[in-house]
Formats: structure tokens, C-alpha cells, sequence
């Protein structure tokens, strides 16, 4: 809408391989659910999201899956304002892995904390190895918001870009710090 002044946003969503997160993406940015799988390399998608009441430009960064052993790539770190850290509540590996991810978006970014959101897809299965509270917990320990999925169901799939663009919002008014640059440019 012309004059319209939109806050430009980066999110990167993160976690281990084959634990949704492009199906997760593919769900709320087109409105379908992806049955087959394909490993993601990288895919950027971007989205206008309004949020009570102000209209947001998100950049949504689709990545490859991570491992304890795979090294943060500096532009999952660099320019990001906020993070969808995402596991399978069948896989208690991937979230194990949840935790590792942070603390290496931490460690790159050189941060006590980043806004994120913890995020347990694929809750319609029936066999779980996470429970909710489990999850709530480390959410909490991290302070992070947190929210189960399912993209096959369309379950909070919306609510999981909402959220992230909240957390980063009160860290922003939280902290007094001034509005994250809209150029996407970063100088080092």
C-alpha cells in the first residue's frame, strides 16, 4: 500500500534436519502442506504480516537442518532479528538440539540472549518422546516463547511468526534499544 510504512524483519528458522521446518514454512507462507521430503539447502520466503495493528516486511530464512556438529553460518546470525528453533515432539534428539542451536546463535552473536521462539512440530503424531511441559521448561530456562505445531493440520502455524515478531518486539522495548536498521545492510 503506498505510503505505508512497513518494519522490515529477518527470521531464521532453525533446527535439525526432517524436523518440519520447511513444511512448517511452506504451510504458512503458500497455505499447503508439502507430503513429500526434500532436504533444504536454503530458501528465503518473504511475507507482510500484521501484528496488532502494525504491518511487519518479513524476510523468513528456510535452512538447511543443523547438528551438533555443523558450524553457524554467519548469516543465520548476522542481521537476523529473531529466531523459529524448531523440533519433532517424536525426536527427543532434535530436541536436544534446540539447545545446542541457541547456544551457538549466542556465542556467534555474542549475546546473553536472542528473541526466539521454541517450537515442537509434527503434534498431531501420536508418539511423542517430548511432552509440552518439558518443553515449556526449556523455553522458559532459555527465555524464549514457546508453541506446539502441526503444518498438516495447519495447528499455530500463523501463531509461530506472531510470536517470534513479539519476543523481538519487547526485547527492542525492553531494553530501550533503538529500532533494528530496515536497510538490510550490515557493516563490520
Amino acid at each position: 500500500m503506498p505510503g505505508d510504512i512497513f518494519k522490515k524483519r529477518k527470521i531464521a528458522v532453525l533446527g535439525s534436519r526432517s524436523v518440519g521446518k520447511s513444511s512448517l514454512v511452506v504451510q504458512y507462507i503458500e497455505n499447503h502442506f508439502v507430503e513429500s521430503y526434500y532436504p533444504t539447502i536454503e530458501n528465503t520466503f518473504n511475507k507482510s504480516i500484521a501484528v496488532k495493528g502494525v504491518e511487519y516486511d518479513c524476510d523468513i530464512i528456510d535452512t538447511a537442518g543443523q547438528d551438533e556438529f555443523s558450524i553457524l553460518n554467519a548469516k543465520h546470525a548476522i542481521g537476523i532479528h529473531g529466531y523459529v528453533l524448531v523440533y519433532s515432539v517424536a525426536s527427543r534428539t532434535s530436541f536436544e538440539m534446540v539447545k545446542i542451536v541457541y547456544d551457538k546463535i549466542i556465542d556467534f552473536c555474542g549475546l546473553q540472549s536472542v528473541p526466539a521462539v521454541v517450537v515442537g512440530s509434527k503434534a498431531d503424531l501420536q508418539r511423542r518422546e517430548v511432552s509440552t511441559a518439558e518443553a515449556q521448561e526449556l523455553a522458559n530456562k532459555l527465555g524464549c516463547a514457546f508453541i506446539e505445531t502441526s503444518a498438516r493440520t495447519n495447528l499455530n502455524v500463523g501463531k509461530v511468526f506472531e510470536l517470534c515478531l513479539g519476543e523481538i518486539e519487547k526485547r527492542y522495548r525492553r531494553r530501550g534499544a533503538p529500532e533494528p536498521q530496515t536497510s538490510g545492510c550490515v557493516l563490520m
